[in-house]
């Protein structure tokens, strides 16, 4: 289309038409009122949405104190390790528990240098400005990530408890450390690709690499400190219940027993003269292996997940296992893979799922009609519509199809509302931003905002219908790294 400058620009005329009609609504100046003083989304809030969720949920899991990624892009990890640590919690007896995230921080930070380096060596001629280039030197060691990122670090490097590894100033708030890592390392995918110029073997571009590899690790040992071979891991069990051998915790032995008059084991709790001593019993481990607490303590694997997602585009065909070339952290873990569902299978298995009392990590556009501090996701709480009289109908498949509602934020549901038709109404929202965000930590989300903004759930394989299970083995069809669904968590 071609026309004159003219014709292109904003007519004087026509913004005095603007004006005219902006002041003569008085609830357009009731309206600017309230947002150039409180801000849009106060302005916006309306009291009656706020009320109709209540943050009571018919089914609910026990989980620990609520965590905070702080200033980081690490919410991706933070939702799986809360995933993790409900299990473990459960299956040792604990009254709390959380896994050391700076621990993982550290090796995704390694991998994710490791797998941008491969990823230049294998484009060492595509072009600077072609769209693969730019989509692998984005963010070469960004924070964020996906669950499938999770389980490839647990699987290489374990897992370890906080007091092993906790934060650090650089976990808290990493900005300052990635600018630096990821300007070093692309300084380092230059120099590979003018060393190709100039003749270098492949051989000799890899042992370059592996040196370039030694300052990213001292890079990030500088900044978060050296994580740890081996540790000492000491828990105490719930008053309720006692260690066995391999340092289990089991309730009292006397439990169901329809001949025992009286509880033996409250019999001995009595006898013992009371004193300020901490009778509780331990859970004690010397020099355990991160690897090896994962295996021990861990009461789940974190290959039986699959990442389900609904995204309803056209060149999207639900029914089918789809992978994202260049999506890896881990170089020989392999990209990730979804497969993409209909609503109704999607919404089933997160039921089915935290019905039998297990927790759910899931990914979402978090800023869209959401309320941060007051911990609410639902478009009738914040009435944008109103406040600035016009509609918003984008669908699902507009918001990820424009890039208008991609995932960008990972948390974990940990309950849900079922009414009188055993359908759901709201959900409960395990967030990691602290208990000074939402209600103690918690957000409540309608079952209508579920719908339309959340987009990827990791589920049990034991909770997938047979026909999409059948999926799993299925020949994946291949997506380019700059389509939707391929965003990181951050």
């Amino acid at each position: 289309m071609t026309t004159d400058a003219s014709a292109r620009a904003i007519k004087p005329e026509l913004l005095r038409t603007y004006t005219e009609d902006f002041n003569k609504d008085r609830a357009n100046l009731i309206a600017a009122d309230a947002a150039v003083s409180a801000g849009v989304l106060k302005a916006a809030t309306d009291y009656r949405g706020v009320r109709a969720l209540p943050r009571d949920f018919s089914i609910e899991l026990k989980q620990g104190s609520i965590t905070n990624q702080e200033r980081s892009g690490r919410c991706w990890m933070f939702a799986s390790l809360n995933t993790l640590r409900y299990e473990l919690m459960h299956r040792w007896n604990l009254e709390d528990f959380e896994f050391s995230e700076t621990y993982l921080f550290f090796w995704d930070a390694m991998e994710k240098s490791n797998t941008y380096l491969e990823n230049m060596l294998r484009t060492l001629d595509e072009a600077t400005d072609s769209r693969l280039f730019e989509a692998i030197n984005w963010g070469p060691s960004d924070d964020g990530g996906w669950w499938q990122m999770f389980a490839a670090l647990v699987n290489k490097y374990g897992l370890v408890p906080k007091s092993a590894y906790p934060e650090s100033e650089n976990s808290r708030n990493s900005d300052d450390f990635k600018q630096y890592l990821n300007s070093k390392l692309r300084e380092f995918a230059a120099e590979l690709r003018r060393r190709s110029a100039a003749g270098a073997s492949e051989d000799e571009l890899r042992a370059l690499k592996d040196e370039y590899m030694s300052t990213v690790y001292r890079i990030c040992a500088v900044a978060l400190g050296e994580p740890p071979e081996k540790f000492d891991f000491f828990a105490r069990t719930k008053d309720d219940a006692e260690a066995d051998a391999d340092g289990k915790a089991e309730s009292c032995k006397c439990e169901g027993k329809s001949d025992a008059k009286a509880c033996k084991c409250d019999k001995d709790k009595s006898d013992k003269p009371k004193t300020g001593k901490d009778e509780r019993p331990q859970i004690r481990e010397i020099g355990i292996t991160p690897l090896e607490f994962y295996k021990k303590y861990v009461p789940v694997d974190v290959n039986d997940f699959v990442t389900l997602a609904n995204a309803p585009l056209k060149n999207r065909p639900f029914n089918q296992r789809y992978r994202i070339r260049f999506s890896a952290n881990v170089a020989e873990a392999g990209d990730m893979e979804f497969v993409n569902v209909p609503l109704d299978v999607f919404k089933k298995a997160a039921l089915d799922q935290l019905t039998a009392g297990h927790p759910i990590w899931f990914a979402c556009d978090c800023t869209q009609f959401a309320l941060r501090k007051d911990g609410l996701f639902d478009q009738s709480v914040v009435r944008v519509d109103q406040l600035f009289g016009t509609e918003f109908t984008g669908d699902k498949a507009h918001g990820l199809e424009y890039g208008d509602s991609p995932s960008n934020h990972a948390m974990t549901f940990t309950g849900v509302n079922l009414g009188e038709d055993g359908k759901p109404d709201r959900w409960k929202v395990e967030n990691s931003w602290g208990k000074d965000a939402g209600k103690d930590g918690y957000y409540v989300m309608s079952d209508a905002w579920f719908d339309r903004y959340v987009t990827e759930l990791i589920i049990r394989k034991e909770y997938l219908d047979d026909a999409t299970r059948a999926l799993l083995t299925a020949e994946p069809v291949e997506l380019d790294p700059w389509q939707p669904l391929t965003r990181r968590c951050r």
